[in-house]
Order: structure tokens, then sequence, then C-alpha cells
């Protein structure tokens, strides 16, 4: 058999694949252990080579074309095979096993994550997960932790910061609320209800609400005579129980709303989001179970931004 691959185009395709997954060249060349513009070079080479581009480029962002995003998946299970096939060789470990630790959100724990834990611990039975609810930023190395979720990337370069989901956000409240105050129809209209309010932890600010207003991005300072701090879903209570208006994620309130026990409001100005992404220190070495968790997650966002 002709030999097609050498280690430069191998190592192109690890980097593109890299690069795919965390949707950064900088972040990829982090995690690889070289620079941006080695990465850069890299995608270029495998580019040439295909005839085809790969990446949609801009100065803040890229993102992979359709033809990049078939040639992920492909790369990206023909990687996996080869990983797999050098461990049964090589005798190294091949079930994942030890103590996970892991940081996530009140929200997103809750909604997102708990919910697939077990199924998670049925396919890696020999993992054990320690995981730690709450929305303060942590220490991975002080606190020992593998991998976090948060709202906002931290800007820490030693970590590695891979995209999950842009979550949506909508203004709900109780049909008995809208019955007695009435429906907000402008955004103008918010400083005539009672709007529960969230409280960052880490700066005691009140958290503005996101809209569009004909094509413009807004941020709207609200006013309420209910605050939460720490939890949003605290928020989320109270709003089910007819204490006011509250802009959450819809992935929070997509039962009541369906059940109709909660009303979505200023519909016309939705449209707005808040990405969640996903955290782990940076560096060549990764606890396999680490990597089954990656990829299990991963697997699992793929699902919910179909």
């Amino acid at each position: 058999m002709p030999r097609q691959f050498d280690d430069v185009l191998l190592g192109s395709i690890e980097l593109f694949c890299l690069a795919a997954e965390l949707g950064s060249f900088t972040a990829a060349g982090l995690a690889a252990g070289v620079t941006p513009a080695a990465v850069s070079r890299s995608i270029g080479r495998l580019e040439e080579r295909l005839g085809s581009r790969l990446f949609l480029r801009t100065t803040r962002s890229i993102r992979l074309t359709e033809g990049g995003r078939g040639y992920y998946e492909q790369c990206r299970q023909a990687l996996t095979q080869l990983v797999e096939a050098e461990r049964a060789v090589s005798g190294q470990q091949q079930e994942p096993s030890g103590t996970l630790r892991i940081s996530l959100p009140t929200t997103y724990g809750h909604h997102r994550i708990l919910p697939l834990m077990p199924e998670f611990r049925r396919r890696y039975p020999k993992v054990q997960v320690d995981i730690h609810l709450g929305n303060r930023n942590i220490d991975f190395v002080a606190e020992g932790y593998d991998l976090a979720i948060r709202v906002r990337a931290q800007p820490d370069s030693s970590l590695i910061a891979r995209p999950l989901e842009d979550a949506r956000l909508v203004v709900v409240a109780t049909p008995d609320y809208l019955a007695r105050e009435g429906v907000p129809q402008t955004l103008d209209d918010l400083g005539r209800h009672d709007c529960i309010q969230f409280e960052l932890p880490s700066s005691g600010r009140r958290i503005t609400w996101l809209f569009n207003d004909d094509g413009e991005q807004r941020e709207v300072v609200s006013a309420g005579g209910c605050t939460c701090s720490d939890d949003v879903l605290g928020g989320v209570t109270l709003a089910k129980h007819g204490a006011g208006l509250f802009q959450t994620y819809r992935f929070i309130v997509e039962r009541e709303l369906a059940e109709g026990s909660l009303v979505e409001v200023l519909q016309a100005f939705a449209g707005r989001s808040r990405p969640f992404t996903l955290l782990y220190p940076s560096g060549r070495h990764m606890p396999l179970r680490l990597r089954a968790f990656i990829d299990f997650i991963m697997d699992k966002q793929r699902q919910w931004s179909a």
C-alpha cells in the first residue's frame, strides 16, 4: 500500500481538529504547544492539498465551512480509532477510571449536565464523579478541579475554552401576574412592571436584560422588589409563583412554557443569548476519564444544537 500521509500531514489534521473543536487557532495552538501561526500554516497546507476552504475566517472568529464540517467528522473518527488502536497494542489503560472533579453553574448543572450523569456512569462505571454546583470562579490548581462550565470564559491563558452552546434568553411570567398587571408590549413597559433581579456573585452588580430592538442589540436596566444572588434558579422560582417578570434561559423553562404555567412575553424583542463554555487546564497529558467526559458532553452538545 503506497504511503499517502506523512508525519507533517497527520500533525496538520490533528491541529485542524483541535481548531474546529476549540473554535480558535490561538486555543488550538495553546492546547498543542505551538503558536497560532503554526496552526494557521498547517491548516493552509491542508486546504491547499484538498483544494477547498475548511474555515470561514474573520478578524475575531473562525467557523467550519460545510465541506470543513464533513471533513472534521471523518478526521475525528479516524483519529479516535488510531488512539484506540495504539492503546490496545501498547497495553495502556483502555477503561477510564478514577475521580473526576467538575464545577457546574446551578442552571446548566440542574438542567443540562446532571440529568446526563447516570448515562455517563453506566458507560464508565469506574469513574467517580465529584460535582460542585455553584456560580463562583474556581481555582483549578488550588481546588483540584479537572473541568468547569461557566457562562463566560475566564481570561486565563492556562485554560482551554470550548464553546458549548449559546443559550437563548426569554422573559417569562405567570398568566395570573399578566392578568393582574398587564402584558408588556414594548421595552419601555418594563418600567411599569415588577422585574425580578439577579445579582452577580462576582461583582454584586445586577445583571442587565438583553434584547433585540429593530436589529439593534440593547441592554435594559430593569427594576423590581425581589433580588436573588448567586443562584439564578431562585429568580425562576419567584417568577413561577407570580412575583413578576424574569429573564432566564429558555432551556430552564421549556416545560413550564409548554404547559402554560409560564408565558413568554416581549417575543418581538427576543433572540439574544448567553454563551456557556467548557473549561479545562491546557497541557498535552489529559487523564482518560477527563477525555471521556469531554467527548461525552460535546456529543450531547451537538444534539442540543441540532
